[in-house]
């Protein structure tokens, strides 16, 4: 007796029908293929659920074992309520499922029409259909992105989550969520930003500022717990200081998908975009403007809290050098009754990183300055010639212009198969024809176009830094010793480092104070 399947999966307006209350979509959808399979007299064999929502076979389990089975010619036929949940990814997905239910000559069965892939009417259908819902799923996607902009910039919030600190609630009298203090939670998000953008009060009255994984250990002793965790984690601390919406804001687009193709597969490639959407929300802030604008120019290193008094900075070194071991960041000692010098070291308890002389570290830094330099200079004169560089940074942008104006063209092109086939200008097959023909160039072109912004991006990258990074590195490398305000070489340093870590594990015998015996790392802003 022959064997059949069925096939199950929620689409976008399901999923909204739901959120209005209509039920469960799958149950109904099966009770109709039961149904279905029992005026036809069908046996149903197994039934496939897919729970995840994806675009791609690749991101739908179920689907690529019912494919799996086809190929092998285990179905007589398949029941679905609409062909579209087969397949509405790209073309590549598209004719995947085509040829799986062709070659294995496996029936595809709705309530509203049975596609034998024998007949070459039913396959030319079966075709059609599957490439009008990709081009339906498309404008719905565009439709679904304007309306999630537009929601974002009304200062609606578009998570499914709300960030820690907050509730997230329905809006009364409009469509959109938004967010309502949770004041257990942000009493803790306050202490986090004080510790980090003022400090801890010690008992001498000075007052140390803790970084994120301190932070976290002194949250964990007060016995304070994060949401579904044991323990506060370095991360969550730094999501928390660098989200927006705990000053009041909504940022979207922050984060941008770009589907690449790497050996015959594609990948998607996430990055952070420098320009997202940044509004006033209509939720109330945690954390007022002041605090977190100081705590985002401190995570950048463009901000030391001020000085007490008329004192002015005497470590050359602040905000720059790091504790290899527990991370914090190392401060200046001055001199005592032990030592006649001031000295660099780690202020967090029970860490057994070792002081050295202030002075003998800020002359290691420079000199290891200069030999990294020299080292990127040849690196980067290897890589590049300037005029060479100019060069192909020139044509590459012309190039990836005319890319774009093909792909435009094609597209107008595309929009016109359409047209034609509209008025009858074009048949079903030749339409298809000419529209697998463009499709294909549009998707070659738009594959050079993303391999071709990314050698653009590094070329331009490299032009940059040679032109500018090495000249700046260079100037603080000639006039550092010639200045003598502290603050001033503090700035020159910070101008051109990211950071630089320390490790001393053996301390200096008597008598060699100047031994330089601990490890540095510097971190230069080759990002510049």
């Amino acid at each position: 007796m022959e064997e059949y399947a069925a096939y199950l999966r929620k689409s976008r307006a399901d999923l909204e029908a739901e959120a209005h209350g209509e039920g469960d979509t799958l149950l109904r959808h099966e009770k109709t293929l039961f149904e279905l399979a029992k005026k036809k007299n069908i046996q149903l064999t197994a039934i496939y659920r897919e729970i995840v929502s994806g675009e791609t076979i690749a991101a739908r389990p179920q689907m690529q074992q019912l494919l799996q089975e086809v190929e092998l010619g285990k179905w007589a036929g398949v029941l679905v309520m609409e062909v579209e949940r087969l397949a509405r990814g790209d073309t590549i997905d598209q004719g995947i499922v085509a040829q799986a239910f062709k070659y294995s000559n496996t029936k595809i069965i709705t309530p509203m029409k049975t596609y034998d892939p024998s007949n070459e009417f039913d396959e030319e259908y079966f075709e059609f259909g599957l490439f009008m819902s990709r081009r339906e799923f498309k404008t719905i996607n565009r439709r679904i992105q304007r309306g999630r902009v537009a929601s974002a910039k009304e200062g609606k919030f578009l998570g499914a989550t709300a960030p820690y600190g907050y509730n997230r609630i329905k809006l009364l009298q409009d469509k959109g969520y938004s967010l309502e203090i949770n004041e257990e939670q942000a009493r803790i998000v306050r202490l986090i930003y004080k510790l980090y953008v003022h400090g801890e009060e010690l008992p001498d009255g000075k007052r140390v500022r803790l970084g994120c994984t301190r932070i976290a250990k002194k949250l964990d002793s007060m016995g304070l717990r994060p949401v579904n965790q044991r323990h506060w984690a370095k991360t969550s601390i730094q999501d928390i200081l660098k989200n927006p919406a705990y000053a009041g804001l909504i940022r979207w687009a922050y984060r941008k998908r770009v589907k690449q193709v790497v050996d015959n597969t594609v990948k998607i490639k996430e990055y952070r975009d420098n320009n997202p959407i940044l509004v006033k929300g209509l939720h109330e802030a945690i954390i007022d403007e002041d605090s977190w604008n100081k705590a985002q120019l401190i995570m950048t290193g463009r901000f030391n809290p001020p000085l007490k008094g008329d004192a002015t900075l005497k470590n050359p070194l602040s905000g720059i050098v790091y504790c290899s071991k527990c991370g914090s960041l190392m401060t200046r000692l001055g001199p005592n009754k032990h030592n006649a010098y001031s000295s660099l070291k780690c202020t967090t308890p029970y860490c057994d990183n070792i002081s050295s002389p202030l002075d003998l570290v800020e002359n290691v830094i420079l000199d290891s300055l200069e030999i990294w330099l020299a080292g990127y200079k040849f690196q980067m004169v290897n890589q590049i010639q300037a005029e060479l560089y100019k060069t192909s940074i020139t044509d590459k942008e012309a190039i990836l212009k005319d890319l774009s104006s093909q792909i435009t063209k094609l597209n107008n092109q595309l929009d016109k198969t359409f047209e034609f086939l509209e008025q009858g200008v074009y048949g079903v097959e030749v339409f298809q024809e000419r529209r697998q023909k463009i499709t294909e160039q549009i998707n070659t072109l738009e594959e050079s176009k993303i391999t071709l912004a990314e050698e653009l991006k590094g070329l331009n990258k490299r032009q940059i830094q040679y032109n500018d990074l090495i000249p700046r590195i260079e100037h603080v490398i000639e006039v550092y010793y010639h200045v003598e305000v502290i603050a001033e070489r503090n700035e020159l340093l910070k101008d051109i480092l990211e950071k630089v870590t320390y490790l001393k594990l053996q301390p200096n015998k008597k008598g060699q104070r100047d031994n330089a015996n601990f490890t540095i790392e510097l971190y230069p802003k080759t990002h510049l």
